[in-house]
C-alpha cells in the first residue's frame, strides 16, 4: 500500500480567545499523493489558511495528526521540523512577500542561501528562467507587475525543489491574464516536478486546474470532488 505523501488524519484545530475557545477545524481527514493539487474551497474564515499551516509543519493541531510521507510532524524534534520547513515545503501567498532590498535573483537565491547550498545562484537562475522571468534578474520588486512578482514568488519557492508546495490565494491580487499564468505553473511544477500541492482560494479557475477540490464551511469538509 503506497503512503500518501501527505494526509491529515482526524486534524482538529483550537485557538484561545480570552477563555473562549475557538475551534477553527474540526476532524479534518483528507490525504494528498505526489504530483497532485488540492484545491481548498470555501468562504474567508473557513479554515483554509490554517489548513495549510498544518500541513506544512507552520503549525500543529489540537487533536488529530498531520502525516509527511507517513510520520507525523508532532513526532519531529527541533532541528528535523527546521530542516522539513527548509528543504521540503514551500509556500506562496496572496502578497508575494518578496525582499523590497533585494533583487529579483536574490529572492529567489534567499532559500538556499539560508540553507547553506552550493551553486545557489545558478539553481536560482535556472527558476527565474522555469517562470520566464530570467530578464528581470537584476530588477527590483517594484519594477515588476503583480502578476510577474507572483510568479517570481512561485520560483523562490519551488527553487529548493520542494515536495510540498502551500498556495494561499496566489491570484488573489491579480487580473485575470496574470492569474493564469500562475495557475498554469503551479500545474505544471506538480507535473514536472512531482510536487503535491494545496491552494486555499475562492476562484473557479485556480479549482479547475486542481485533481481534488475540497469544499470546507465553518471548518469541516463538506464534500471532496475528485476528477
Amino acid at each position: 500500500m503506497t503512503v500518501p505523501r501527505l494526509e491529515l488524519r482526524g486534524v482538529s484545530k483550537t485557538y484561545s480567545n480570552g477563555e473562549q475557545p475557538v475551534e477553527v477545524l474540526h476532524a479534518i481527514s483528507l490525504a494528498a499523493g505526489a504530483g497532485t493539487v488540492t484545491a481548498l474551497l470555501g468562504r474567508s474564515g473557513c479554515g483554509k489558511s490554517t489548513l495549510l499551516n498544518l500541513a506544512g509543519a507552520m503549525d500543529f493541531p489540537t487533536a488529530g495528526d498531520v502525516l509527511i510521507d507517513g510520520r507525523s510532524t508532532a513526532t519531529l524534534s527541533d532541528s528535523e521540523l527546521t530542516a522539513l520547513r527548509r528543504n521540503r515545503v514551500g509556500f506562496v501567498f496572496q502578497s508575494f512577500q518578496l525582499l523590497p532590498t533585494l533583487s529579483v535573483l536574490e529572492n529567489i537565491e534567499l532559500p538556499l542561501l539560508l540553507g547553506g547550498a552550493a551553486q545557489s545562484a545558478e539553481a536560482a537562475r535556472e527558476r527565474l528562467r522555469w517562470v520566464g522571468l530570467e530578464d528581470k534578474a537584476s530588477s527590483m520588486p517594484y519594477q515588476l507587475s503583480g502578476g510577474q512578482m507572483q510568479r517570481v514568488a512561485i520560483a523562490r519557492a519551488l527553487v529548493h525543489s520542494p515536495d510540498l508546495l502551500m498556495a494561499d490565494e496566489p491570484t488573489g491580487n491579480l487580473d485575470t491574464a496574470s492569474g493564469d499564468q500562475v495557475l498554469e505553473l503551479l500545474r505544471e511544477a506538480a507535473t514536472e516536478f512531482g510536487a503535491t500541492i494545496l491552494i486555499a482560494t475562492h476562484s473557479a479557475e485556480a479549482a479547475a486546474i486542481a485533481d481534488v477540490r475540497v469544499r470546507l464551511r465553518d471548518g469541516r469538509i463538506q464534500d471532496i470532488e475528485r476528477k
